[in-house]
């Protein structure tokens, strides 16, 4: 209709990176007032829906085919045709998106964008938009990342490169995001840069972990690829944490006969974190109740697999039911706590440390010196447990125990009564066969 285009449906389809374009219902209107620019003037676009279909993914193995002319063939120089008085290029005055659906392959897997709303205007230069988003979901090919519920973003297009100005969105039950940063077209080199609140520990872990540990998550981040790979990064901190039955500490509970380590109100709780190709590395990682216990370290997390090193701060006293534990495997240090090195391997689902075993070894040495009295009660105290859920990290600590008296064949007599009793044989053996 004159310079007025409408049509209920147009697909494009190409080889470079947006590979099929489908629209529902368009209408747009070519304007002649460019003209004197070189341009022709899209006004007033309005569609429907839109679907795009990308392919972020390079090919680097594939060398790019170079034609050489041959020896004996003169060069020829094409003429360059004049240009017309016709514009070959369009700029588009503004455009109303009322349903866009993205869905893309990237080298970490598909992305997907589906029920945004789109609203876009020139920024008063050549090739430079202004862009509004609202409503839809997010899906980005990382694990870390659930579905993105957004809220609305301002960006700024310009010459190939977006900038996302900022955006809010939600994510996770009732977990909130904001953030800001870019997008290169031409390079696929991206940042993002924001904070995530509300976000509550059971839904960031396993079932395993989320059991074990309660409170509400918040972290800044950095996501980039700027070496290539894609590299996210932050602080996470946990407020109004509760930490129930981790292994290192269920082991104390059951050796100081204490319930309070059991379940742990956390006064202070956070780590750095990095995460590139599937692995996590947590530095600078705290959790501690106030004049009670603290743990400190860095841990590794490859797939399954633990691999981490801490130290363990405890209120003096608290282990005086152990021999030796508070002398010889604790030393007295910072922030008026005894402490002591602990490693932790094992998977997440079955973490295993080295604590236990270091404690009944100082325990059984020190028995020497304290028989038949506290080293008594400490063996008997040990049985006694051995019917409740740390009984595992108790048996382990016993099977050291016995690897260390049986090395010791000139212990006195009084010994073999009690290892007895430590390893459930009975009220002892004949002397003869000590």
């Amino acid at each position: 209709d004159g310079l007025a285009v409408a049509t209920s449906g147009f697909e494009a389809t190409g080889a470079g990176v947006v590979r099929e374009l489908k629209v529902e219902s368009l209408r747009t209107e070519v304007g002649v007032g460019g003209l004197g620019r070189g341009v022709w003037e899209i006004q007033g676009s309005r569609i429907q829906r839109l679907e795009v279909s990308i392919d972020a993914r390079k090919d680097e193995g594939s060398p790019v085919p170079v034609m050489e002319p041959a020896v004996s063939e003169p060069r020829v120089e094409k003429k360059k045709k004049a240009k017309g008085w016709l514009p070959t290029e369009i700029e588009l005055q503004g455009l109303d998106v009322r349903e866009v659906v993205v869905r893309a392959w990237m080298k970490q897997g598909p992305a997907s964008v589906t029920g945004m709303k789109v609203r876009m205007e020139p920024a008063g230069g050549r090739k430079a938009y202004l862009v509004e988003l609202a409503d839809g979901a997010i899906v980005l090919p990382f694990d870390l990342i659930p579905t993105i519920r957004l809220d609305r973003a301002k960006l700024r297009y310009q010459d190939g490169v977006v900038f996302l100005n900022r955006a809010e969105a939600a994510a996770w039950k009732e977990g909130w995001l904001d953030a800001a940063g870019e997008w290169d077209s031409r390079t696929g080199g991206y940042v993002l840069e924001g904070n995530v609140g509300g976000v509550k520990c059971e839904e960031l872990f396993n079932e395993t972990w989320a059991k074990r540990f309660i409170g509400d998550a918040e972290t800044d981040f950095t996501l980039g690829n700027a070496g290539g790979s894609p590299v996210a990064s932050g602080r996470l901190t946990v407020r109004n944490g509760t930490l129930t039955a981790l292994p290192v500490l269920e082991a104390l509970a059951a050796y100081a006969d204490t319930r309070r380590f059991r379940v742990l109100p956390l006064t202070e709780a956070g780590t750095d974190w990095r995460w590139q190709d599937g692995e996590w590395l947590l530095t600078d990682l705290v959790l501690a109740s106030e004049g009670l216990v603290r743990l400190e370290g860095a841990m590794t997390i490859r797939g399954e697999a633990l691999d981490g090193s801490f130290r363990l701060g405890l209120a003096p006293g608290t282990l005086a039911r152990i021999p030796g534990a508070e002398t010889d495997v604790f030393s007295p240090g910072e922030r008026g706590l005894v402490w002591a090195p602990v490693r932790v391997t094992g998977t997440v689902d079955d973490p295993e440390e080295d604590l236990t075993g270091r404690l009944i070894e100082a325990a059984g040495l020190r028995m020497f010196d304290v028989i038949p009295g506290s080293g008594e009660r400490v063996i008997k105290f040990s049985r006694s447990l051995l019917g409740e859920d740390s009984s595992k990290a108790v048996e382990k600590g016993l099977e050291k125990g016995r690897e260390i008296l049986e090395k010791n064949p000139g212990i006195v007599e009084e010994v073999g009564g009690i290892l007895e009793g430590f390893l459930g044989g009975g009220s002892g053996r004949k002397k003869e066969d000590r």
